[in-house]
Parts: C-alpha cells; structure tokens; sequence
C-alpha cells in the first residue's frame, strides 16, 4: 500500500485546525462572548467540510483515518492550550482559613484583591471563608500569594456565568470603557 503523505499530513493539519477552532468556540459560547463564537463558528466548519471531504475520498487508506484522529486529539489538546493561555473570564475563589483570616483578607486587598469574608464553623472549631472574584489570568498568582500568606488554607475555585453588582462590577465597566476608547487592547481580557 502506498501512502500519499501530502494528503495525510493535510488531513492531520486541517483536524487540528477544525478542532482547535471547535474548542475555542465552545468555550467562547460558554463565557458569553456572543459575537466572537459565532464568527469561529463559521471559519470552522468551512475547514471542517475540506477535511472531511479529504478523508471520504480516501477511505481505502487508513493512513488517512488515523491521521483524522491523530488531529482531533491534537486540535482538542491545542485548543486547551490556547484558551488557558487567553485565561478569558473570571474566577470565584472560596478560601477556607484557620485562625488568621482578616489578616489574610487584607493582605490580598493589598494586593488588589476584592475579598469577602465570613466567618464559619468547621470540625475543628471556627474558621474564616474568604471569597475571592478575579479574572483566570491572575488565577495562579492568587493561588501561590494564598499559599504564601497561609499554607494551611483550603481552596476551591469555580467559573461565575453572571456577575452583577459590587466592586467587580465597577472595575469591569471601567475596563470596557477603555477597551471601546482603546481599540488596540485585548477584548478578550474582561468580560
């Protein structure tokens, strides 16, 4: 069997493609970005209907097949990479704290960090919970700064859909009218 390597490295290149764009879109439309997805949406599946195209008329190698597959994979762990890379959106960190957590609160609003805290009961007695909001980009940085300031803290962290009201929610309107006054910053750095 003779393999065609410019057509199996073509079918490999244009999955990755297709299926990066698919990843991006889908999170894309998760976090609300209700122009951008769409626009992805179309790009992908014009090369999604190439590479399909390639790969039904050479159903009788499955050097093609695989090459098919091999790209999905990659496309899926590409797209991955370059979402966690654009860190679109915003994260809510809840931080569980021993005996320390106005100390610790202040510390993070020293840093920038709009906190909430409140205090709980846990098995071993009183604790404080500290309620961080931040966009993914700083997500790591929150993470080594909580663990500085406080190895023994508990954190969980999740992905708000909505946010509305407080300190974020001036910050953000702030931002975005800078990005209208600014076109050539990121749109993708607030929500």
């Amino acid at each position: 069997m003779e393999f065609n390597w410019g057509i199996i490295v073509t079918i490999f290149l244009i999955n990755v493609v297709y299926v990066t764009l698919n990843t991006l879109r889908m999170m894309l439309t998760m976090k609300g970005y209700q122009l951008v997805a769409p626009f992805i949406a179309m790009i992908e599946v014009a090369i999604y209907v190439v590479g399909l195209g390639l790969v039904l008329d050479n159903l009788d190698n499955v050097m093609n097949i695989i090459a098919y597959a091999v790209g999905f994979g990659t496309g899926i762990y590409a797209g991955m990479k370059i979402e966690d890379k654009l860190a679109l959106g915003h994260i809510l960190v809840t931080t569980i704290v021993p005996e320390n957590g106005w100390e610790v609160a202040e510390e993070l609003r020293g840093e920038g960090f709009g906190v909430t805290i409140t205090q709980a009961h846990g098995r071993e007695g009183s604790r404080y919970v500290l309620e961080i909001l931040t966009p993914r980009s700083n997500e790591r940085s929150l993470y080594k700064l909580i663990h500085e300031i406080e190895p023994k803290a508990f954190m969980i962290s999740y992905e708000p859909r909505y946010i509305n009201g407080g300190f974020w929610t001036k910050r953000m309107k702030k931002n975005k009218k800078q990005v209208k006054n600014n076109p050539q910053e990121n749109p993708f750095t607030e929500l």
